[in-house]
């Protein structure tokens, strides 16, 4: 998580120890990426290099659902100038889209796009469940 510009902490969320990236914005190493490799392979035009899904797989860990972003969102002001990717419900991901939040006018936001879309702003969150 460090290595990719994040800033991990362990939380407590419903009961579970969670290490997660508490770096005020979504790091800029994990932006500009769509929400996963079918998202990224389906894209005709200027595909980015990868995709969040897999980023966050590959350091071990894995994005963090909506709750849990809500959560950290109690514990500090995150992502007031970015989004990040969440985890996506499997019946909104088979229907092409992807679900990201981030904190606007005091307030956190659910939004929807396209999972092949991608953002300079938008990049992910992630965590791992300790024990």
């Amino acid at each position: 998580m460090e290595q990719s510009g994040g800033e991990p902490d362990v939380i407590v969320c419903d009961g579970r120890l969670l290490v997660c990236d508490c770096s005020k914005e979504s790091p800029l190493p994990r932006r500009s990426l769509c929400y996963d490799e079918e998202a990224r392979l389906s894209r005709k035009k200027n595909p980015p290099e990868s995709n969040a899904v897999e980023e966050a797989a590959g350091m071990g860990l894995r994005l963090m659902t909506e709750t849990e972003y809500r959560h950290l969102q109690t514990l500090g002001e995150f992502d007031l100038k970015t989004s990040s990717w969440v985890l996506t419900p499997e019946g909104i991901r088979a229907l092409g889209g992807a679900i990201f939040c981030e904190r606007r006018y005091g307030a956190v936001f659910t939004f929807h796009n396209g999972a092949d879309s991608y953002y300079r702003v938008r990049g992910f969150r992630c965590t791992l469940e300790l024990g």
